[in-house]
């Protein structure tokens, strides 16, 4: 199935960044009476999956392109693992000891976060939308492999440094009253291959709050865990208080464990959004292993180095004419270009229904129980080079 139009061009924007680098042209206008309005008849507890016009604050929306930014959330997806001011990843494959890998990675799982701005929020990918995109030889692909539920699997590989890391995510959003709770579902697994260590890692919480101030954080707990080394850590993330009080704004705190002896090896402490140290408990030694500034400053964005074989399913083709129109401001183009890709996407709907047939992701194996509920798993065991590039 063809999801985009052949003959578009590709449309990619700045990425995501700290928030004195963001580009703020995206913001919606008097977004706080909106909000209030969008949720007078929804009842706290209320399960949201149905609820399109708050899909704005759960990265899933259908609304007016007033209230996007110029991207796919795969785009965001695939940015925060290609786009870094240093080679998080590498740095994860040459560490010197298990000990040096470990913090590595937990330095790079606080990389792939990224600040997100109240009221507007990337595209809600259609099925089968894909961003593929090379930084060196760092190769990222993520496909859209489900719509309902809306799950991504991302899949990037370095075969210099022998890394592979897979996702597969799928948030569940609630409504409490003053705020909307995502639950991102799904696990993060990096191998660092010629080293036999596989790190499991999930995801915190997306948390939009309405009131007293309006606000976006990711908050609660994230486990990282390599069964390999031995070595498990537990971080906590914290955000302003209800009463908007920022001690812990953007906080982290955990310890990193041995699983043998179940003792603390290092203190884990920081902010996600300025530096991030651990402290050795033998001796107290403080270092710094996560630095935002260095990571999430001065940001390059990708380019087309090859047009003629960028797939039509690439998410800068997919919503190229949208982007466009909202980086003119040109909003009747964009939300007529809009509302052309989700009727062509209800009309495969239609299609595969009246055939009986069921989709089958392009790139990734996916499966759902119960149990487990969705897992992706890659066809190939490296993602070739992309026709878009991030200049090093």
């Amino acid at each position: 199935v063809t999801v985009g139009d052949p003959g578009a061009s590709a449309v990619l924007t700045s990425p995501l960044s700290l928030e004195e680098e963001s580009d703020t042209n995206y913001r919606a206008p008097n977004l706080l009476q909106r909000v209030v309005s969008l949720l007078k008849n929804v009842r706290p507890g209320s399960d949201l999956t149905r609820f399109q016009a708050i899909f704005l604050f759960l990265l899933q929306v259908q609304l007016p392109p007033l209230f996007n930014i110029p991207k796919s959330q795969l785009q965001c997806y695939g940015e925060s693992v290609y786009c870094t001011g240093q080679d998080m990843l590498s740095r994860c494959a040459n560490g010197t000891s298990s000990v040096d890998r470990f913090t590595s990675v937990v330095a790079w799982s606080i990389s792939t976060l990224r600040p997100l701005a109240f009221g507007v929020a990337p595209y809600n990918p259609i099925l089968g939308e894909t961003h593929h995109v090379s930084r060196g030889a760092l190769n990222v692909l993520v496909e859209q492999v489900s719509h309902h539920p809306p799950v991504s699997a991302l899949h990037a590989t370095n075969e210099e440094d022998n890394i592979e890391t897979t996702w597969c995510h799928y948030a569940v959003p609630k409504f409490y009253g003053t705020s909307i709770e995502t639950v991102v579902h799904g696990q993060k697994q990096l191998k660092l291959l010629t080293k036999d260590e596989t790190y499991v890692i999930n995801s915190p919480k997306l948390v939009i709050r309405f009131f007293p101030i309006p606000s976006v954080d990711w908050l609660g707990n994230v486990t990282i865990r390599c069964e390999e080394s031995g070595l498990e850590a537990e971080l906590c993330y914290k955000g302003s208080s209800f009463l908007g009080r920022r001690a812990n704004y953007r906080s982290i705190r955990g310890k990193i464990t041995s699983l043998s002896s179940s003792k603390p090896i290092y203190e884990i402490s920081g902010h996600w959004d300025r530096t991030v140290t651990v402290k050795d408990t033998t001796n107290g030694k403080l270092t710094v292993i996560y630095n935002a500034k260095e990571v999430l400053s001065g940001l390059k964005t990708p380019t087309v180095k090859d047009s003629q074989v960028i797939w039509p399913s690439e998410s800068a083709v997919v919503w190229g004419e949208v982007s466009r129109g909202i980086l003119s401001k040109w909003w009747d183009k964009a939300r007529e270009a809009k509302k052309a890709i989700e009727e062509k996407e209800r009309e495969f709907v239609k299609e595969r229904v009246s055939k009986g047939e069921t989709w089958v992701s392009k790139h990734f194996r996916v499966s759902y129980s119960k149990e487990t509920g969705w897992e992706c798993s890659p066809n190939q065991k490296w993602v070739p080079p992309a026709p878009i590039v991030v200049p090093l």
